[in-house]
């Protein structure tokens, strides 16, 4: 089906009354948008925050390894993220002798900025919508009634295609990537640049960059300094390059000016990035199954393995730092399921659901159209037929793939068939390649007895979820060969198969035989995930059918009604560029209860808890706070800022993004959302719904006054 264009689409009017909802497509921003950011407050003409054709604010904003968004604040390539972002490069350039996560890191001249293996940083150069071409491509397609209009392996070459015919320039480093919106009814082709030499150039302590960590995680009022620093390479003449010391910082287009000024209440703001996922366009039922699902699984499979990792991390600060990267990401969605699940009910949003989706139905009757009516009911065949697979592949998942490291084995079928040729060049070859993977597999799994532990609670945790008779076939195994032991199973993984230890596999590699593959207790629990997991995928699949049709005639149908009640339509996050705007606003989540729209860093001393880890406050900030040594960072009452809150439209991937005000100078940076609006993934509420910012004032005072790294402000250009 095809849609109208967005030229048709909405009155500045009528977007006004939605300002801080919407994740706006920047090649609409003129049609669509403008008129209303300027009556909300923006002071910038629209082609100074995209330009087709110039340089603009969008080409200071980049995608930061794949899952969080940056800035760029200097003309050097220096880049701004959250400090949750850059914890994980944090965590591996970290030890016990030299603990940048517990003690933060500060280069002081360019020779002390350390490399980041493994990170990328993206420019997006070009968006361009080119929905009538590929619609013209899908309809010679031999199968114009399949799903290529949503494969990914069809679209690259789609894009392919398109570049050659229009001479966009396409070298090693260039990506192409060219995503369906709107369920597949519109196509925007995203032409990236991709840099690999990043250098880490700063971050505060954890008890800075993580302050109030799980507990406030979600939640507002915070008063975090999540915050990290790095720099982009590149080789003499600009381009990526893999890293080398003669590489030099990345001379960019575009920076962000900063502005020390301040918020208030009511100032216009927006934000720039990539926000991950949600799925506004979601049924009742589908908000059900992700409620009674994936929701379910990640509160109460990550809680028990959370439970096990932080007390052996207490216990041992290698561990600690082994781990820490691992149980952030892990409790991170943990605690968003809950809260999400939580909203939902409090919100009634079922109920929201179930009158949006009666209008379609009723207005589909009167025009004569049966296809919303067909769609919807064929949705709800999908999601109860999937219901009980999905809710399996999610224990399976949540319990086996993403909590035991130790399954995350190098593969021994290059070596197994080396062995049935009984040819010595590939055997020996093979034992080589093996080598080299056991040698990274043991490096990345160092803490056997911390396994051991979440492997036993694992395998009790997805037990209680799923009855024998459901369960993966490891399962059968156990009863037979262990009688239902599962602990002594997980001993038996680690005290004899050929990973459980690097003693294990130096017996095995220096006399490799198949039978030994084959009995292997750790690649037998391994290969019946596997099997587990195709076995829901496959009830899924049938399932699933005619999902993606359905779902692209219900969007459409949601799309058009919005359209004549003159309601914004924006599609959903799917990890692309996107623009959303509002106001710095309070907010009310209950009766007699008001949050303001700032925190400062008295909040910090409030919260202080020398015995909680969570809120230790580093004695130097203390002395800050109590000498008032705040210099030009401090508000004009003398109060330092560390947080505010904007109504704009946020959700991961967001994470890392540049908060705007009218003249496009950066006052902060998002991080986060409140725990009521968390229900935002699926159904956003102007009234509750906030995103979480770190004062760009407490940043430079961190950098400054904290850490002595005065020569990094000296780079910036700031506003005062």
């Amino acid at each position: 089906m095809k849609i109208k264009l967005l030229s048709i689409f909405l009155t500045a009017i009528s977007l006004s009354a939605f300002a801080d909802e919407g994740m706006w497509m920047l090649t609409d921003l003129k049609e669509q948008n403008a008129a209303a950011m300027r009556e909300l407050g923006l002071e910038i003409p629209i082609d100074a925050v995209y330009s087709p054709d110039g340089v603009s604010i969008k080409d200071a904003i980049v995608h930061f390894g794949g899952g969080c968004t940056g800035e760029i604040i200097s003309s050097e390539g220096l880049l701004l993220t959250n400090h949750h972002c850059g914890y994980g490069a944090i965590q591996k350039l970290s030890s016990v002798e030299h603990d940048y996560l517990t003690d933060g890191y500060w280069a002081m001249n360019r020779d002390e900025e350390l490399k980041c293996d493994g990170l990328t940083v993206t420019f997006i150069d070009k968006i361009l919508d080119i929905t009538s071409y590929v619609q013209e491509q899908l309809s010679k397609d031999e199968d114009p009634d399949g799903l290529n209009y949503l494969s990914p392996s069809y679209l690259e070459k789609v894009a392919d295609k398109f570049a050659i015919e229009n001479d966009i320039e396409k070298v090693e480093s260039t990506r192409l990537e060219l995503k369906p919106f709107y369920g597949g009814n519109r196509y925007y082709l995203f032409v990236k640049k991709v840099y690999d030499d990043i250098r880490m150039v700063g971050a505060p302590p954890s008890s800075i960059g993580k302050y109030g960590a799980d507990t406030d995680n979600w939640m507002w009022p915070r008063q975090t300094g999540d915050f990290s620093l790095f720099r982009i390479y590149a080789d003499k003449n600009g381009n990526p390059a893999s890293y080398s010391e003669e590489n030099i910082p990345l001379k960019v287009k575009k920076h962000l000016k900063i502005n020390l000024n301040g918020i208030q209440e009511g100032d216009f703001a927006f934000v720039m990035g990539f926000p991950g996922r949600n799925w506004r366009y979601m049924i009742s039922d589908e908000v059900e199954e992700r409620m009674q699902t994936t929701n379910f699984m990640r509160h109460h499979v990550r809680d028990a393995r959370q439970n096990v990792l932080m007390e052996q991390m207490l216990k041992d600060p290698a561990v600690r730092i082994h781990y820490s990267s691992k149980y952030a990401s892990s409790a991170n969605y943990w605690k968003n399921a809950i809260g999400m699940n939580e909203g939902l009910i409090r919100l009634n949003v079922l109920d929201t659901k179930r009158k949006q989706q009666e209008e379609l139905l009723e207005r589909g009757l009167a025009i004569n159209n049966n296809d919303y009516q067909k769609a919807f009911t064929e949705i709800q065949n999908i999601v109860s037929n999937r219901r009980q697979a999905l809710y399996h592949q999610q224990a399976i998942a949540e319990a086996f793939v993403t909590a035991l490291d130790f399954l995350k084995t190098p593969s021994t079928e290059e070596l197994y068939k080396a062995l049935l040729s009984k040819d010595k060049a590939k055997i020996d070859l093979a034992k080589s390649n093996l080598s080299k993977a056991a040698d990274n597999y043991f490096d990345n799994v160092p803490f056997q007895e911390v396994e051991k532990l979440v492997g036993k609670k694992m395998m009790k945790t997805y037990m209680s979820y799923i009855p024998a008779n459901e369960r993966i076939s490891i399962f059968e195994n156990i009863q037979k060969q262990f009688k239902g032991d599962t602990d002594a199973f997980i001993n038996a993984c680690f005290d004899q198969s050929i990973f459980g230890n690097k003693s294990n596999y130096e017996k095995f590699i220096t006399n490799p035989s198949i039978k030994k593959i084959e009995k292997d207790w750790m690649l037998i629990f391994k290969n019946s995930i596997r099997d587990g997991l195709k076995s829901c995928a496959n009830e899924m699949k049938e399932a699933n059918v005619n999902y993606n049709l359905a779902h692209k005639t219900w969007v459409k149908g949601m799309m058009d009604m919005k359209l004549a009640k003159g309601m914004p339509i924006y599609p959903d996050a799917n990890s692309t560029l996107r623009l959303t705007y509002g106001k710095v606003l309070p907010y009310s989540p209950a009766d007699g209860v008001t949050y303001n729209y700032f925190t400062t860093l008295d909040g910090v001393m409030e919260k202080e808890d020398p015995s909680n880890w969570e809120f230790v406050v580093p004695q130097k900030l203390k002395d800050l706070y109590n000498n008032k040594d705040f210099g030009k960072y401090a508000m004009k009452n003398g109060q330092m800022p560390v947080c505010f809150i904007i109504n704009t439209d946020n959700t991961g991937g967001n994470s890392g993004s540049p908060v705007l005000n009218s003249k496009g100078e950066l006052i902060g940076t998002g991080f986060d959302r409140n725990y009521e609006g968390l229900t935002g993934d699926i159904a956003f509420r102007p009234s509750s719904q906030r995103a979480a910012c770190v004062d760009i004032r407490y940043t430079l005072f961190i950098i400054d006054k904290f850490a002595g790294a005065s020569h990094i402000i000296d780079e910036l250009d700031i506003v005062d």
